[in-house]
């Protein structure tokens, strides 16, 4: 699919989260992107080891070192955001303006695609196709890439498929940007659902490459905002100052806390791998009776169910079975399905269950 939009009039908004916040919610909720919420008693932080006002300045060091550690990325190059979400509204607004273009991929995060369109740029759209693993061709790239283009945007894992990027591929994307003087932004947040061998972060494989990411969707500390933006120092700087605009102090607390989690991340970790890969397990199950396609990583999973639209399939769940999943026409792909695989697997089980009965149900 490749198309240009670009937006009239002054009204922005994101119909995937107006959804989310009004209508996922059910008794089986496999709507859910993100790992339950850790909790704070189990973090171990005390009143005592908590601020209400911190030192100020640009980035509380401890947390951007310790972020740097973990991703072996220079802490001059790391950005506070508020969760990826922040991280990726202050990347755009930065890189992208009124006369710009974005390349961005389809299906995708609608925030992503309605993000560019709030600069005033337009989008063009390049294509990842379930037929070929949801993979991105370099040269579908190359031949929509134009003058005009300033950005390039990939996810990695793909959400909302869970597909892998590797490293080649990234860098041929990477190479065709910078002959055109444009930079590649990825948003990883879920790429620390690879257990072994993590990939490399993007960032590190060129000068052009900007990355985003959180403590959000893996380890389930959504509420703690800790977000970050890799970018090499001289646009690090200057997204600093366009912060300040915007955020001028963070909250201290969760700078504290944040930082409390990252000395404990391999036990968060492998509590969501737990999770998420019975969860496969269970999900392995009905996807093989159905044909559904198994994601090998991620949080999610976005089969194909219908030869039509799923909608009036996922009103049909909500309503007589009490059950969620987010429609396809979320991410452009109508007849598909994102289904969570970081709900508690007794939900789980038994939200498929209904699937399956609302699926004989509609046959």
């Amino acid at each position: 699919m490749d198309s240009k939009e670009q937006v009239t009039g002054r009204v922005f908004e994101s119909a995937y989260m107006q959804w989310a916040k009004t209508r996922s919610r059910a008794r089986f909720n496999l709507a859910t992107s993100g790992v339950p919420g850790f909790p704070l008693a189990d973090l171990g932080v005390s009143l005592q080891d908590l601020e209400i006002n911190g030192p100020g300045g640009y980035g509380y060091t401890p947390l951007r070192e310790a972020i740097s550690a973990e991703y072996g990325v220079p802490a001059d190059c790391v950005v506070a955001g508020g969760g990826t979400s922040g991280a990726n509204q202050y990347a755009f607004l930065l890189l992208l303006g009124p006369g710009d273009e974005a390349l961005i991929e389809f299906p995708a995060y609608d925030i992503l695609p309605n993000l560019a369109l709030f600069t005033g740029a337009t989008i063009t759209r390049f294509t990842r196709r379930p037929e070929n693993n949801w993979a991105v061709d370099p040269e579908e790239i190359a031949r929509l890439i134009t003058p005009r283009t300033k950005l390039i945007v990939l996810t990695n894992l793909h959400n909302p498929s869970g597909a892998l990027m590797d490293a080649d591929t990234l860098t041929r994307i990477g190479e065709i940007a910078a002959r055109n003087g444009a930079h590649v932004l990825v948003d990883e947040v879920y790429l620390d659902c690879i257990w072994e061998q993590r990939p490399r972060s993007a960032f590190l494989l060129g000068t052009n490459f900007l990355v985003t990411s959180s403590l959000t969707k893996v380890y389930g500390l959504s509420g703690l905002r800790c977000g970050w933006i890799f970018a090499p120092p001289a646009i690090a700087q200057r997204l600093w100052h366009l912060i300040d605009l915007f955020d001028n102090i963070p909250s201290h607390p969760s700078e504290l806390m944040s930082v409390i989690a990252f000395q404990r991340l391999a036990e968060i970790r492998e509590r969501s791998r737990r999770l998420i890969e019975t969860n496969r397990g269970i999900y392995r199950g009905v996807a093989s009776v159905r044909g559904f396609e198994v994601p090998e990583y991620g949080t999610v999973a976005f089969p194909r169910v219908l030869e039509t639209n799923t909608t009036p399939l996922c009103e049909l769940l909500r309503e007589k079975y009490e059950t969620t999943v987010v429609p396809g026409e979320f991410f452009g792909m109508p007849n598909h399905l994102r289904i969570s695989l970081v709900t508690p697997p007794g939900v789980l089980r038994e939200g498929l269950g209904r699937l399956e009965a609302a699926l004989d149900c509609i046959d």
